[in-house]
C-alpha cells in the first residue's frame, strides 16, 4: 500500500508542493529516503525511527521506500521529519490514508516523540490555504500558523496527541494567532543635542523612504541618529506586517507566532560577509538586507566593510530584491530597505580640524572614502555632513521638539504619498519611477531651470537627477505643496554629493 502525505519545500519566500510517498515492500528489511533528501532530511530515518518506538510501534519488517516528490526538487530541512512519519504510519494502517490528505504536514521530531518547531511554518499555512488544505504543526507554532487566515490548524504537541486526534479519540483544540507586538520607539530626537540639519535630513528621509549617509567625526552623534529612525516612521499596516513576519519565519526568528507592528532595524557588523548581509550559504537564508525588508538597514562605519559586500547591495537597493543564484536553485528575497549609512571623513576621523587631524590629510581622506564605491554612493539619496557637538550644544536643555511631533509629520507626508500611489507599483517617493516621476515629480520650470544647472555643474547621473527629484517631491510633501517648486529643488540638491571632477 502506498501512502501519501502534502507539506512543502522552501524556495526563498515561496513554499513549493512536496508530496511524500511511503511504500512497503517484500524483501530485507531497510528504510530509504530518495529525492535529493540533504543531511537532515536523510538523518529523519533515525529519528522517525525512535520517534514510533517512544510511542510503542515498531518499524515493520519490510523494505520501506520513502519518496519525495518531485525527486528533482532539492529537499532541505528538519520539517519533514513529520510527514515522513505520518506517511509511514498511513501504510501501516495506523492513520487513515484518506485523512492524510487533507493536510499539508511541517515539524521536526524529537527522540521521545515530541514535535519540534521548524523554519518557516507561516509560509506552510499560506500555502495550504491557498490549495484548500488544512495544516499539521508543532503546538509551538500554532499561534504562527493561525495568522494565515481561515485555514484549519491542527498544532500537535507530540506524536500520540497527533494520533489521537486523528482518530478522534482526544481532539486538539485550534490555535488562536499570536498578539501584535506594541510598536516599538526607541530612541527620541529630544535626545539629540544640536544637529539640527541632520535632524531635518532625518525627518526627509523618513518621509520619503529615502536612503542617508551621514559623514562626521567620532562622536558627532551619527549612530544616535540613525537609532531615532524607527521612531519617526510610521509602523507597519497589516499587509507588510505579514510580509515581515513570512521572512522572519524562513530565517526562524518568529517567536511565539507573535507580529510586531514596528519597522525592522537591522545594524550588521562591519565584519559581516556578503552571504550574512545578502543572503546565501550552505542552505540559502535570508540576509541582513531582508531580515530589514520594509524598515532601516544601517551601516555603521561604512568603509570598514568590504568593498565587494557593499557592492553586493547596489541590484537589491535598486530593484528592491535580492536574487541568490546557486548551481541547484535560484532563490529571491524581498528586501525593500532603507539603508542609512554612517562613516568618519577619514581614519582617524578628525579631518578639517586643526588640533586634531593626522599629518597625512587630505591623502588619508581621500584614502579612507575611496573604500566606498560611486555607484553605491550614487544610489544614496541624502549626504549629510555631521558636525561636532560643542560643549555649548550639550549645555543647551533638551529640544522641545522630539520624535512624536516629527513623526506626525511624517505620518501625514506618508499618507499624501499613499494616495497619490494608489493602485500602483510605487508606495513613496522613493519608489517612484518612469510615468509616476514624470507625473508627480516634476517641478515648475524656476525649479526644472536650477535642477538643468545644477546638473550640469554637480555632475550628476541620470540616477543622481532622479533622486533629486524624488526627494524635492518628499520636501515638498512635508510643507504641504501640490506642486514641487524651485525653493523644493534647491534643498534637495543640497542634499547631494558632487561628482568629483577628473
Amino acid at each position: 500500500m502506498v501512502a501519501s502525505v502534502s507539506t512543502v519545500a522552501y524556495l526563498g519566500l515561496e513554499a513549493r508542493a512536496v508530496e511524500v510517498q511511503c511504500n512497503l515492500v517484500a524483501g530485507l528489511p531497510k528504510f530509504v529516503v530518495v529525492g535529493l533528501p540533504d543531511k537532515a532530511v536523510g538523518e529523519s530515518r533515525e529519528r522517525v525511527r525512535a520517534a514510533m518506538a517512544a510511542i510503542g510501534l515498531a518499524l515493520p519488517p519490510k523494505h520501506i521506500i520513502l519518496n519525495l516528490s518531485p525527486a528533482d526538487l532539492p529537499k532541505e530541512g528538519s520539517h519533514f521529519d513529520l510527514p515522513i512519519a505520518l506517511a509511514l504510519l498511513g501504510a501501516m494502517g495506523v492513520v487513515d490514508a484518506e485523512t492524510l490528505a487533507g493536510y499539508v504536514v511541517v515539524g521536526e521530531l524529537a527522540l521521545d516523540g515530541r514535535i519540534a518547531p521548524s523554519p518557516g511554518v507561516l509560509l506552510a499555512a499560506l500555502h495550504a490555504s491557498e490549495i484548500g488544505k488544512g495544516l499539521v504543526c508543532p503546538a509551538a507554532q500554532g499561534a504562527e500558523a493561525a495568522w494565515a487566515g481561515q485555514v484549519e490548524v491542527i498544532a500537535a504537541p507530540d506524536l500520540i496527541a497527533l494520533l489521537n486526534h486523528f482518530k478522534g479519540r482526544q481532539l486538539l483544540s485550534a490555535p488562536v494567532g499570536g498578539e501584535a507586538d506594541p510598536v516599538g520607539r526607541g530612541a527620541d530626537l529630544a535626545q539629540v543635542k544640536g544637529q539640527e540639519t541632520a535632524k531635518r535630513a532625518l525627518e526627509i528621509a523618513a518621509a520619503g523612504g529615502h536612503n542617508m549617509l551621514m559623514v562626521g567625526p567620532p562622536g558627532a552623534g551619527k549612530s544616535l541618529l540613525a537609532s531615532c529612525l524607527p521612531g519617526i516612521l510610521p509602523p507597519l499596516d497589516a499587509a507588510e506586517a505579514l510580509e515581515v513576519s513570512m521572512v522572519a519565519s524562513v530565517a526562524g526568528t518568529l517567536a511565539g507566532g507573535r507580529l510586531t507592528r514596528t519597522r525592522p532595524f537591522r545594524s550588521p557588523h562591519h565584519s559581516a560577509s556578503m552571504a550574512a548581509l545578502t543572503g546565501g550559504g550552505l542552505k540559502v537564508k535570508p540576509g541582513e538586507v531582508s531580515l530589514a525588508h520594509l524598515g532601516v538597514l544601517f551601516l555603521d562605519e561604512l568603509p570598514e566593510f568590504q568593498r565587494a559586500v557593499l557592492d553586493s547591495l547596489r541590484q537589491p537597493l535598486e530593484a528592491g530584491v535580492v536574487s541568490v543564484a546557486r548551481a541547484n536553485a535560484h532563490v529571491t528575497f524581498p528586501a525593500r530597505v532603507q539603508l542609512i549609512a554612517a562613516m568618519n571623513p577619514c581614519r582617524c576621523g578628525h579631518l578639517g580640524d586643526p588640533a586634531l587631524a593626522c599629518a597625512r590629510a587630505p591623502r588619508c581622506a581621500a584614502d579612507y572614502q575611496a573604500k566606498v564605491s560611486g555607484p553605491l554612493l550614487d544610489r544614496i539619496d541624502l549626504h549629510i555632513e555631521v558636525q561636532p557637538v560643542t560643549a555649548a550644544d550639550l549645555v543647551m536643555p533638551p529640544p522641545a521638539e522630539g520624535s512624536a511631533e516629527v513623526a506626525a509629520r511624517v505620518a501625514a507626508a506618508r499618507s499624501v504619498q499613499a494616495a497619490r500611489y494608489a493602485g500602483a507599483a510605487a508606495r513613496m517617493n522613493a519608489e517612484a519611477e518612469g510615468l509616476l516621476l514624470a507625473e508627480h515629480c516634476t517641478p515648475d520650470e524656476a525649479g526644472r531651470t536650477l535642477l538643468a544647472q545644477a546638473a550640469e555643474a554637480m555632475r550628476l547621473s541620470a540616477r543622481g537627477y532622479t533622486r533629486v527629484l524624488r526627494v524635492a517631491r518628499t520636501i515638498a510633501d512635508l510643507a504641504g505643496t501640490e506642486g514641487v517648486g524651485r525653493i523644493h529643488v534647491a534643498e534637495a540638491l543640497s542634499y547631494r554629493r558632487q561628482a568629483p571632477r577628473s
